[in-house]
């Protein structure tokens, strides 16, 4: 039996598309006959200088054996955790350290242009491009991640999608009279612009969210403020029975983040049958909706998603359905079976 360490870094007290795709990898592969576990270390980026420190952490790991017994492949996911040491070592990046990328420089980076910023992100590329080019293969989960890489570290991987938790059990009981909005209520995610987006829009179209977060507070007043608190339902976490019901029966998905990786809320919605409502610098989202055909894209601003929003709520329900038709389809290969046949290619 070939032995896998996953390895993960994990946020204390966050739960979200990261852990469970190392959860569900892990259950994917002992279906699959692996001897599997995890190794996790903690993680914070508070203040900014503590990120070097407890990324060589996972740089002194050495996990060629554990317990005495040979360890055939180690899979590391995402920033610092692919640092560690392995002779096979086949990274599944879900995002680097993205502060020092993409988001520097934007409101969502602690990270600016002082001499003390540009050497910790001098030193943190350096690591990256060192820790993933000695990998024998390298994945991402998205072609957005893998564009990453290639803009600003000159690797090449290539884009492996990860089904949903729930994969199998999503389904369509119709398309009712709301529209849903999932995931944590953080900057990245942009629920105000879903708010101030469906404050502008002229149809009387509701909005129910789901998940927690550190803007749940400020949310409620200011759809308080917009005039719009009586037409929005803030949910809070919700089990994954009701999530999957409330995919089930609403119009469809407002889903609109900062250059999200990934996006399981699009996969989630699709495989509902759901059109998705996204931005044009959504990132991850954009791989699968395609205007007009499995959803709308629009520019990120109030105005242009209250557009998207009133187009949404006008369709007739045949429409609905042929564009929710046409989403299934995009995401009917997303498979364990196929992620974890490519993981594992050098040890089979």
């Amino acid at each position: 039996m070939k032995s896998v360490l996953v390895c993960a870094a994990q946020a204390p007290f966050v739960t979200g598309g990261a852990e469970i795709h190392v959860r569900e990898l892990v259950k994917s592969l002992a279906a699959r006959g692996f001897r599997v576990d995890v190794v996790s270390l903690p993680f914070h980026a508070h203040p900014p200088s503590e990120v070097v420190r407890q990324a060589l952490a996972w740089r002194l790991l050495e996990l060629r054996h554990a317990t005495g017994e040979s360890v055939d492949l180690v899979i590391p996911t995402k920033f610092p955790s692919y640092l560690v040491r392995h002779h096979r070592k086949v990274a599944w990046v879900f995002h680097q350290y993205r502060e020092a990328y993409e988001l520097m420089g934007t409101e969502h980076s602690p990270l600016g242009s002082s001499p003390e910023d540009q050497r910790l992100v001098e030193t943190i590329r350096t690591m990256d491009q060192a820790a993933l080019g000695e990998c024998r293969a390298l994945f991402t989960n998205s072609k957005n991640v893998a564009d990453r890489l290639a803009r600003f570290n000159g690797l090449h991987a290539t884009p492996l999608y990860p089904p949903p938790q729930q994969l199998g059990r999503y389904r369509c009981d119709g398309y009712g009279g709301f529209l849903l909005s999932a995931g944590r209520l953080d900057r990245t995610k942009r629920p105000e612009l879903l708010l101030r987006a469906l404050a502008l829009a002229t149809k009387d179209a509701r909005l129910k969210l789901t998940g927690a977060g550190p803007l749940r507070r400020d949310l409620e007043r200011l759809a308080a403020e917009l005039g719009i608190a009586d037409r929005v339902d803030f949910l809070g976490f919700v089990p994954e029975d009701e999530l999957v019901a409330l995919y089930a029966t609403c119009r469809g998905v407002l889903y609109a983040p900062y250059d999200e990786d990934f996006g399981y809320v699009t996969v989630e919605a699709f495989l509902s049958r759901k059109p998705v409502v996204t931005a044009r610098d959504s990132g991850g989202p954009l791989e699968f909706v395609e205007d007009g055909a499995s959803g709308f894209v629009a520019a990120p601003e109030p105005a242009a998603l209250a557009d998207a929003i009133d187009r949404l709520w006008s369709l007739p329900e045949p429409r609905l359905r042929e564009m929710g038709e046409d989403a299934a389809r995009r995401v009917a290969s997303i498979t364990w079976e196929t992620v974890v046949d490519r993981l594992t290619e050098l040890v089979r």
